[in-house]
């Protein structure tokens, strides 16, 4: 396993990590949890990501269950959550202090903990002022209840807010972004957050590398029975994949698969491989259902070296979608 530092932090993450998002209580129980967790944690991995969301707080019951069984050293792990819904309540949603404070104790609960070491605002919330939420998040940390915060799907301009609310206020800025990254989903990364990286240390716990199963080539002739698509609650994730988009994305998909096979490794892999391989991601959240997936996920950094120029050239002429830099218009 490879251990990348968290942004400008102290911290170390593995460059491949595991998380509960689909899988934990609606595609498994705990003893599936409890293998997949197993195998993750022997192969290296130390970053183990959750959220108050993931399927309504009953992951991360599941998650602080299987810890708690493995008898690892908390010392050992780095464990996450995420705050924005928490609940139907009228305040169970959002990044207004008191939810942030209440749905970190109670996600402490469910995950049988002292502390969470990151806790991210799963999303940005537009009703509450963005320093109200650095001034709670400074308040979890200075509580002993996590020790870094970060987001999760926010602008570079909401970021670089917040982070300059912190410093003006002497308060804790936020260390790390969780965004969507994968072949198909690329500007936030390679072009959005290409400022902050410099500027602020920023480091990102990217999501979904895999683009929702797209990217593993199972969906290149129709759409399996026991797919995830067939869960209540994800038909979104099917008509994003039959849309015309979607579609084209699957044929570029089969295209790639011809240049896995050249390598001899999985078209999961490939796309694994390829999103671990930029060096301003610091860890790949890896989701599996089973203990075999998470084993043959763990093999990927293993592959690195087949990524070539001349593969990556190819790989990019398939996708024609990398992000246009900035225009230097002293250049014309």
């Amino acid at each position: 396993m490879e251990y990348r530092y968290l942004g400008k932090s102290g911290l170390k993450v593995s460059a491949l990590s595991y998380g509960a998002w689909v899988t934990f209580n609606d595609q498994f129980a705990e003893d599936t949890a409890y293998d997949c967790m197993v195998a993750a944690y022997d192969a290296g991995v130390n970053f183990f990501d959750n959220a108050e969301a993931y399927s309504a707080g009953e992951a991360e019951v599941m998650m602080g269950k299987v810890i708690k069984k493995a008898g690892w050293k908390r010392s050992d792990l780095v464990i996450s959550t995420k705050i924005f819904w928490g609940g139907k309540g009228i305040n169970d949603r959002g990044l207004s202090r008191k939810h942030i404070i209440e749905g970190t104790d109670a996600a402490l609960k469910r995950l049988d903990t002292e502390y969470v070491d990151l806790i991210f605002c799963h999303r940005a919330d537009l009703d509450t002022p963005i320093e109200e939420t650095v001034r709670a998040m400074n308040h979890v940390i200075d509580q002993g209840k996590a020790f870094y915060w970060g987001t999760s799907e926010w602008s570079a301009a909401q970021i670089m807010e917040a982070y300059q609310i912190a410093r003006r206020e002497n308060l804790i800025p936020p260390l790390m972004e969780q965004p969507e990254y994968n072949m198909f989903r690329r500007d936030k990364i390679e072009k959005e957050f290409l400022p902050l990286y410099s500027k602020i240390g920023l480091g990102t716990t990217i999501w979904s590398p895999l683009k929702s199963g797209i990217l593993t080539g199972k969906y290149n002739n129709g759409v399996p029975d026991d797919s995830r698509l067939s869960l209540p609650g994800y038909e979104w994730l099917r008509e994003a994949l039959l849309s015309e988009e979607g579609l084209k994305n699957i044929e570029k998909v089969k295209n790639l698969t011809k240049i896995a096979e050249e390598l001899g490794i999985s078209m999961t892999a490939l796309a694994l491989t390829w999103a671990v391989k930029n060096p301003n991601v610091s860890t790949v959240i890896t989701g599996a259902s089973k203990p075999e997936q998470v084993k043959e996920n763990m093999k990927v950094l293993d592959y690195v070296s087949l990524l070539t120029n001349d593969v990556m050239e190819r790989i990019e002429k398939i996708l024609d979608n990398k992000p246009e830099p900035e225009k230097d218009w002293k250049a014309l």
